[in-house]
Parts: structure tokens; C-alpha cells; sequence
């Protein structure tokens, strides 16, 4: 499958930064940049679908689906592998339901990474429908071993993902 990479920039970063406490959410949270890696995922696709970044709104949708009001992007900081999955937890698959779902992967030098670095590749891995999200398994991710603090997930290989070539509204040439 081809993917889509666009590389992190220091002016993304610095950007996500200065918003971060602006868009965060209260939930569980998998790791100390989750804010920072959504908001850098949404900047790559933004990059690729809007031709560029800056013309996301990332304030604007806090709440909604990140563009449009129905694709909804997912993004984790992880070593890239196909072995990955687009995850969209069961609270938000109940409560929302946008019309598409782009995962997007920060290609990290290891799991446990807590900071974000320019040069870092993201990859737009491919795309889902709600439909598809609906149709998807569940199971907990994130759980300690013999312990709480998991969170339950639809799921979907992203080898299994729709390729962003396919993808149905993209409006940068």
C-alpha cells in the first residue's frame, strides 16, 4: 500500500505548543503528548488535504470532527509498522460519529518517546467509514498487566485500512 508522509516541522511543533491547554481533553490518557500528537497528526493531514497546514483551524473543532464536521483524524507516536491499528474508543464512536476516519502514524525512533522532533515522518496510513468503525471488533488497549486504566477500542489493522489514494474528499491537487 502507498502511504501519504509528511515530515514534522519545527514551526508544527512550536504551533501545537502555544495551543495544546486550548484543545485538550479530559480523558484517559496513553501518553504525556497526546495532546500534542493529535494536534501534529490533524497538521499533516491538514498539509495533505488542504495543500497546507496553516489553513487548519485546530481551535475551531474542539468537540467536532477535526475537518469539515465529518473526518475525524487519529493519530499515534509509535515506530511505524502495518501491525498497527486505527483505534477510535468506544465512548467517542458512541458519542460522535463523523463520516470518515484517517489514521496517521508519527513514525517514532521507539514507543516510550515523550517529546516530538522536527524531521520525524508522519505517515497518513489510510482512511475508514463509520460504517466501518461500527463493523469493527473491540478490545481493551492499554490495560497494566492485572490492572485498570485500559480504554476499549474499535479497531482496524491499518494493513486492512482503505489507501489514501481512494480517499473521497480531498481538495488539494
Amino acid at each position: 500500500m502507498k502511504y501519504i508522509d509528511i515530515q514534522v516541522t519545527a514551526e508544527m511543533i512550536d504551533y501545537a505548543n502555544t495551543i495544546a491547554d486550548d484543545v485538550k481533553v479530559n480523558r484517559t490518557v496513553a501518553s504525556p503528548i497526546d495532546t500534542l500528537t493529535g494536534l501534529i497528526g490533524e497538521f499533516a493531514f491538514g498539509q495533505w488535504h488542504l495543500g497546507d497546514w496553516r489553513m487548519h483551524d485546530a481551535l475551531a473543532t474542539k468537540g467536532k470532527a477535526d475537518f469539515e464536521d465529518r473526518i475525524e483524524v487519529k493519530t499515534s507516536a509509535y515506530p511505524f509498522s502495518t501491525n498497527l491499528n486505527l483505534l477510535v474508543r468506544e465512548d467517542y464512536a458512541e458519542k460522535r460519529r463523523p463520516e470518515y476516519y484517517v489514521q496517521v502514524i508519527i513514525d517514532t525512533p521507539d514507543r516510550n518517546v515523550r517529546t516530538l522532533e522536527p524531521g520525524w515522518n508522519c505517515r497518513i496510513a489510510g482512511w475508514a467509514t463509520a460504517d466501518d468503525i461500527d463493523a469493527a471488533p473491540l478490545r481493551d488497549f492499554g490495560s497494566k498487566r492485572g490492572g485498570r486504566g485500559g480504554y476499549r477500542c474499535r479497531y482496524i489493522p491499518i494493513r486492512q485500512l482503505n489507501p489514501m489514494a481512494t480517499f473521497p474528499v480531498r481538495t488539494s491537487d
